[in-house]
């Protein structure tokens, strides 16, 4: 009896949790066609509600009174340095302010170009479809209402009377003197009061929100958070989002993903390469080529250290030098790059294995047959997936006619919450389930548990859910997943969208062979499910090169071999 009471309880839990998700997706998409909205206004308040009902396990304590650092820190990385600043937020297409005088500010985790238009205005250019809005209004729903928190526990009546820690916070802030480690440790003391954290709390994450330009701005960001708050609640004086009419009228038309596509298939062409066997590769922009590339460019230190070693060495950042010469190495052997230009930021690497000495490597392929062509494309964001594949496989167009690209197999390599093992560990999928939806996409992998005898990491196969953002989910939802018959071993968020358009492409349109070879393979960057390892906690390291570097060979293995 007890059993059946806590299961309906879960099942609850994850249906108010399923319900919850709905509803932000939902609204998200009427304040896009509103054009604006006040997210700490009544406009805001779905979004606000749902969000603190879902309770993300990446935004941590949400729902709590205490300030949710680690959470704070996964958004700030993401949004453009200054937007705490900022009362005016405004999300437009690709409209020109490239060529501006306005300073590109890029997230140091999210590749999307900010512009500081002047200090109450923040634009942020949306080229990566609507899963690049979601991500960005859930990361600052989750900021505004920490910040709201913030002036809670600061202001003490309605003419905006502050406590004796936010005037010394400011004090501190304010003073355009660098603060020296007394003064630091005094400003500390005093906003670990403000957040309800202990000074060594603070302390450990302190460093980690440092900017090159700013030692102190984990001080700034609190300060400018309860800042803007404060004036909500006191002036009632409230910070804006808005949609620009150019972008309102280009999302979902696929104008990035087509000049992108042709800027592609015009290299192929003019290197007399768009007829042959062509791989698709959706991947990071290293693993293939230093798989390739470093045994004989980096053939010494392979001899001493051992191959793996030696990617994860080419994978610190301080080991420049290295990754540099295995790169000339690659493009003496051919391989072209392709800066993006046209707004997706996804770059590109394209590989003729006619130009390629294989003779240091594990592949080989009969020469007696046409060479193929890899094509490299760094990671999609969520449903530009779509748009980025959708546009790839259709024909190129020419004056004279159009050319159906030879395509053999599309492989999709990324990274993916797993709902059984740890960080590291590899995802097979069968299938893929997009969230919120009926929709379902099963395919025939080419990759299996067989091709990957690991001992010292696990391997699963099973079905995988493609999420609207890594930042909605929760435990009870998750648990639910793994836990029913759907048999979901992980989460990520582009999986659908590419067999989507594969799909299209292959079955209906016909614009490739219909038998194309797919093959999906994840290696785990988290796992919601388990305390202290979501993305919140921190990234891979350097227990994501094995993975990365299994999973690129064996899918060389079945293009070659």
């Amino acid at each position: 009896m007890q059993k059946s009471q806590t299961k309906n309880i879960n099942r609850t839990r994850a249906q108010e949790s399923s319900h919850a998700i709905e509803r932000m997706y939902l609204t998200m998409r009427h304040l896009f066609n509103r054009g604006f909205y006040k997210p700490m206004g009544v406009s805001g308040e779905t979004l606000r509600q749902a969000l603190l009902q879902l309770r993300p396990e990446i935004y941590g304590s949400i729902g709590g009174d205490k300030t949710e650092l680690e959470g704070l820190l996964y958004v700030i990385d993401r949004l453009p340095i200054g937007i705490e600043e900022c009362i005016l937020i405004n999300l437009t297409s690709a409209e020109g302010f490239g060529n501006s005088h306005f300073e590109v500010i890029v997230p140091s985790k999210r590749r999307r170009n900010c512009f500081r238009i002047d200090f109450e205005q923040m634009n942020i250019e949306i080229t990566r479809g609507r899963s690049e809005i979601y991500d960005i209004l859930t990361h600052l729903t989750f900021m505004f209402i920490e910040s709201h928190k913030i002036a809670k526990r600061v202001v003490i009546d309605d003419k905006g009377t502050t406590t004796r820690d936010w005037i010394k916070l400011e004090t501190a802030v304010l003073s355009k003197k660098k603060l020296n480690q007394k003064e630091r440790e005094l400003a500390i003391t005093h906003t670990g009061n403000i957040l309800g954290r202990t000074f060594e709390e603070i302390l450990e994450v302190y460093d980690q929100f440092s900017t090159p330009k700013q030692s102190d701005h984990f001080l700034h960001l609190i300060y400018w958070l309860g800042k803007r708050a404060i004036e909500e609640i006191v002036d009632n004086s409230k910070r804006t989002i808005s949609f620009s009419p150019v972008l309102r009228e280009r999302l979902g038309h696929h104008i990035h993903g087509e000049s992108w596509a042709n800027t592609i298939k015009e290299v192929l062409q003019k290197q007399e390469l768009i007829n042959r066997p062509i791989h698709i590769i959706s991947a990071n922009l290293h693993s293939v080529m230093n798989t390739f590339h470093a045994p004989k460019a980096l053939k010494d230190q392979c001899a001493k250290h051992g191959v793996f070693n030696v990617y994860e060495l080419l994978s610190k950042e301080e080991n420049k030098a290295l990754r540099n010469k295995t790169k000339q190495v690659a493009l003496q052997e051919g391989m072209i790059f392709i800066e993006d230009k046209s707004g997706t930021n996804i770059d590109v690497q394209i590989f003729d294995a006619a130009k390629i000495d294989f003779s240091s490597t594990e592949f080989e392929f009969d020469s007696t047959k046409e060479a193929p062509v890899i094509i490299v494309m760094d990671y999609a964001f969520g449903e530009q997936a779509y748009e980025t594949i959708d546009e790839l496989l259709k024909p190129f167009k020419t004056t004279e006619n159009n050319i159906h690209l030879n395509v053999d197999s599309i492989s999709i390599m990324g990274k993916a919450g797993i709902l059984e093992g740890s960080k590291g560990d590899i995802m097979i999928p069968s299938a893929h389930i997009f969230e919120g939806t009926a929709d379902n996409y099963p395919f025939k992998n080419e990759l299996t548990l067989d091709d990957f005898d690991t001992k010292d990491l696990k391997v699963f196969e099973g079905t995988m859910v493609t999420v609207l953002g890594t930042s909605l989910q929760n435990k009870d939802l998750l648990k639910f997943f793994h836990d029913s018959t759907w048999n979901v071993i992980g989460l990520e968020m582009e999986g659908a969208h590419y067999q989507k358009a594969i799909q299209a492409a292959s079955k209906v349109r016909h614009s490739i062979n219909p038998n194309v070879k797919v093959r999906y393979a994840y290696y785990a960057s988290d796992n919601p499910l388990e305390t202290g390892s979501t993305l919140a906690s921190g990234g891979l390291g350097s227990s994501g090169v094995k993975p990365t570097y299994i999973i690129t060979k064996q899918i060389l293995k079945q293009i070659f071999n």
